[in-house]
């Protein structure tokens, strides 16, 4: 008998690629997140574009997930 889906890895099943997301999840010694556009998922894993790089996520260590606004504009420094 296969598992129920937890509902933040059902909400990344489902959500559509492009959107703002943050996932927090499990490692060795607690927990992440990952903020980025959604890239991919499937049924073992999301990828998440961040600022540095895309993160490849396993659903099974992911504890919570939700849509985000969109990244404020980076502000440029000041020219002196």
């Amino acid at each position: 008998m296969s598992q129920p889906v937890p509902p933040p890895a059902r909400f990344l099943s489902s959500a559509a690629p492009g959107i703002r997301v943050v996932v927090r999840y499990r490692i060795e010694d607690g927990f992440t997140d990952a903020l980025g556009n959604l890239v991919a998922c499937d049924a073992g894993s999301c990828t998440v574009r961040t600022r540095r790089a895309d993160v490849v996520i396993p659903l099974e260590r992911v504890v919570a997930a939700k849509e985000v606004p969109p990244a404020p504009p980076r502000h440029r420094p000041a020219a002196h």
